[in-house]
């Protein structure tokens, strides 16, 4: 995972070539929002009525099936500007800086894909639907290496989701379109065509791409995690940074390395529950114009998990999981999101050509084990004792935060002791990450980049009210 904050990429801006996509002020928008069409669950590609050469074309039949999975991302941050006079007298007081991005409809309750730079930092986040409603989000899990991120909100109604095509065939030469909230103007339409692919860009000393689609439709600040599509209406990629001073060039995230990774964003919702499958997304077309079709192999099946215990064989195609029709890894997490423990999971899965009905269920057994080491850790580099809460014990301070590590005992003279932590506090948070159980406390702590994040960063709960702070010399 490597990034760099918000602050050091707008006070670098000016000295890099290659920029993302999603970062800017917004400053005095006015927005224009068409009326709402009422969406379906789910975007099919193909079976359109256009005229090629005319007035609809297939740039208009794209933008009207795809346009209501596509949301508009504003933000705002706080920036510590550095003084210009090293020996002022007035402290200089932090700025708050709006920013911009797009989004992608993962799911109809509101899960919503984009970049990791486009909430990195970030104190507040509103979303906009293609109809002009607006949303308060809230981030759910970050992917830095993979400049992603899954965030959430709560519509009132289902949205509709975009299908995945694949970026493994893309033709260079081929049309792609993009759409995005490009400086602010929401739910912008390019296209162009495919530059090049593979191509390996530079952000900075610290942040690179590899394997990205350079394309020439235009790409502004604003576009970053939006979708880049085909004639066809898939998404191909995601869109993700541009080359300052040069037109029309611009780089998006192939399709087939976003699915991967954006279901196990997806996965991380389950908050410890393992499901014990090993998938493989396959896809292919029948001709260069038909749509793809998508499958999701069971490549294993771990011993004793509920996938096991379920039934579940190596090669079986998984069709379905819970209500949700299965194309894709995506929509596998998709139906495991938010699953009781003990609660049965009816899925289906294609076997010697015929269709297996069968009954995944988590039980506590499912939780992957938390080492001894994990609690062991915690104490030794922190000195903190911590216990799991629920949601409801920190939902005073934050309905939207998900629970909490509380702190049974803090060790006399411990860093967590001098940095201010107290028996009785909630974790909330270290670093960019929520603290749920003793193993995200581990993954920070054990991060191949932990040091870059010192002093580290906390949050925590106390007396029904949020609280940060950073922790110092943590070895």
């Amino acid at each position: 995972m490597r990034s760099v904050s918000i602050s050091n990429l707008l006070r670098s801006a000016h000295r890099r070539l290659i920029v993302p996509a999603g970062l800017a002020a917004v400053v005095g928008l006015a927005t224009l929002t068409p009326a709402f069409q009422t969406p379906t669950a789910h975007v099919a590609a193909a079976d359109r009525e256009i005229t090629p050469g005319k007035r609809k074309d297939q740039v208009v039949d794209v933008y009207e099936r795809v346009k209501a999975g596509v949301v508009n991302i504003h933000s705002e941050r706080t920036v510590n500007a550095p003084a210009d006079d090293p020996f002022a007298r007035q402290p200089v007081q932090p700025q708050r800086v709006n920013g911009m991005g797009t989004g992608i409809v993962l799911d109809p309750r509101g899960y919503i894909l984009t970049n990791f730079h486009v909430v990195d930092d970030v104190h507040s986040l509103r979303i906009r639907l293609h109809d002009g409603t607006g949303h308060t989000a809230r981030i759910l899990a970050l992917d830095k290496e993979a400049d992603l991120a899954l965030i959430k909100i709560d519509p009132s109604r289902p949205l509709p989701v975009i299908p995945f095509g694949t970026s493994s065939d893309l033709m260079v030469g081929e049309s792609v379109i993009a759409i995005g909230n490009a400086y602010g103007y929401e739910h912008s339409i390019t296209d162009g065509r495919v530059s090049y692919k593979g191509r390996d860009v530079t952000l900075n000393k610290e942040m690179g791409y590899k394997g990205l689609i350079q394309v020439s439709a235009p790409i502004n600040p604003g576009n970053s995690g939006g979708p880049l599509l085909n004639i066809m209406g898939e998404i191909v990629g995601v869109n993700v940074a541009i080359r300052a001073g040069a037109q029309n060039i611009g780089f998006a995230l192939p399709a087939d390395f976003v699915i991967g990774r954006a279901a196990d964003l997806i996965g991380k919702r389950r908050g410890g529950l393992r499901h014990g499958l090993v998938v493989r997304d396959t896809v292919s077309r029948v001709t260069v114009e038909s749509p793809t079709q998508r499958s999701l192999v069971v490549e294993s099946v771990e011993p004793g998990s509920p996938a096991a215990l379920a039934g579940v064989k190596i090669g079986d195609v998984i069709e379905q999981v819970d209500d949700i029709a299965v194309l894709t890894s995506i929509d596998m997490e998709r139906g495991f999101i938010d699953k009781a423990i003990g609660a049965k999971i009816p899925i289906k899965v294609k076997r010697d050509k015929e269709s297996v009905a069968l009954d995944l269920s988590f039980q506590a057994g499912a939780v992957k084990p938390v080492a001894a080491t994990a609690a062991d850790l915690a104490w030794k580099k922190l000195g903190v004792k911590l216990q799991p809460v629920a949601a409801d014990a920190v939902a005073k301070a934050n309905p939207q935060l998900h629970g909490g590590l509380l702190v049974t005992d803090v060790a006399v003279g411990s860093i967590a002791a001098a940095s201010g932590i107290q028996k009785g506090d909630i974790l909330v948070g270290l670093h960019t990450w929520e603290t749920l159980n003793l193993d995200n406390v581990t993954f920070v702590l054990n991060h191949k980049d932990f040091a870059t994040f010192q002093p580290l960063k906390f949050y925590l709960s106390r007396e029904g009210k949020l609280r940060d702070g950073w922790i110092t010399s943590v070895q």
